[in-house]
């Protein structure tokens, strides 16, 4: 059964479809789950030794956290598409026991479908992971993950972001022969944070009159930093910049000062330990801080988030980070008197060349 659609009020199917991400998360672990273990089970057989990812938007950041747990979980080097090499130059590198996965939601852009179908031509391993079995993007591949996140009307990508982490790290631990079980907690965790609407709310006012905001983090964290920032900017259309807490030492961190509003997604891991210098330095400069993590580091900040994270390892923390700030863009841009569901210059499917 589907969580009902508020699609009455501004913003109302953006809220719904937050809503639904439990249950998505449920149906992927039990209804998904098989078949993603066969796809790893026949890749991993076949022994790619490097991992391309590609993918545009939303889906990027879900590639960056593969990227994450590719290197991190098996050592396996991976790099980030630029699909104009091959769409615009014709570039046609080889591929031969390369595995190029293609993040999309619709898997209809152009650019996604022709460097997909110029990959396998070039010998590679090609895994499409979108929510549409019957795309473009499917026919070209080799492989399919379906996401089973349902159909998605919302401009502001939110269940399937979410949808695609989990099955990526289903992916990734198949690869690896894991069954994926530390995951189960994930529903029942996503329902708790998304109950918590009314802490965000209250974080959203202290953002009506933002005219920039900065999100960092580091690790697994900065994916849902680099994903925040587009939600962020997709529906209130304020200028959000993400940046690893590394780059935001590296020169940005000169921007900030006593009035600028800086979230921070901290991770309860090595992530989340990398990231304490950049947190110092932040209070140091008076930032206006906002903390989404355990509960150390967020209630020591200006103002914050509190994620469950106790028995979570920290590779599964992002798919629960990213569930305060899309709530967080949404209460914002409604604060704002504009509606999420209906961002200025947007469409659904976005076709690139």
């Amino acid at each position: 059964m589907e969580a009902p659609r508020m699609s009455g009020k501004p913003g109302g199917i953006m809220a719904g479809e937050m809503a639904e991400q439990p249950m998505v998360l449920r149906r992927i672990l039990e209804q998904g789950a098989p078949r993603i273990r066969e796809v790893a089970a026949a890749i991993a057989a076949r022994g790619p030794r490097f991992v391309l990812l590609t993918a545009r938007g939303t889906s990027d950041n879900a590639a960056l956290y593969a990227k994450y747990l590719l290197e991190i979980r098996l050592g396996l080097p991976c790099g980030l598409t630029s699909m104009s090499t091959t769409t615009a130059y014709g570039a046609r590198p080889d591929l031969t026991d390369v595995l190029v996965i293609t993040v999309s939601q619709s898997g209809g852009s152009p650019d996604l479908v022709a460097s997909t179908k110029a990959a396998r031509e070039g010998g590679a391993i090609t895994l499409a992971v979108t929510n549409n079995p019957n795309s473009p993007l499917v026919a070209v591949s080799e492989f399919h993950i379906d996401i089973l996140a349902g159909p998605e009307k919302a401009l502001p990508a939110t269940k399937t972001y979410t949808a695609s982490l989990l099955a990526l790290y289903l992916f990734v631990e198949g690869l690896r022969g894991g069954d994926g079980a530390a995951a189960k907690v994930l529903p029942d965790l996503a329902s708790q944070v998304l109950a918590r609407q009314d802490e965000v709310r209250h974080l959203a006012s202290r953002y009506r009159f933002a005219e920039r905001m900065v999100i960092t983090s580091r690790g697994y964290g900065y994916p849902t930093a680099k994903e925040a920032a587009l939600k962020l900017m997709e529906t209130s259309y304020i200028p959000a910049l993400s940046y690893s807490g590394a780059d935001l030492l590296h020169g940005p961190l000169a921007m900030v000062d006593n009035i600028s509003p800086v979230i921070a997604v901290v991770t309860d891991g090595k992530g989340g330990e990398a990231l304490q210098p950049v947190l110092d330095r932040l209070r140091g400069r008076g930032a206006d801080l906002v903390v989404v993590g355990p509960a150390p580091q967020a209630e020591a900040a200006s103002a914050g988030f509190v994620l469950p994270t106790e028995g979570v390892p920290e590779e599964l923390q992002p798919i629960l980070e990213i569930l305060p700030l899309q709530l967080l863009a949404y209460e914002v841009t409604i604060a704002r008197g504009q509606d999420p569901d209906a961002p200025r210059a947007l469409a659904k499917v976005t076709e690139t060349h």
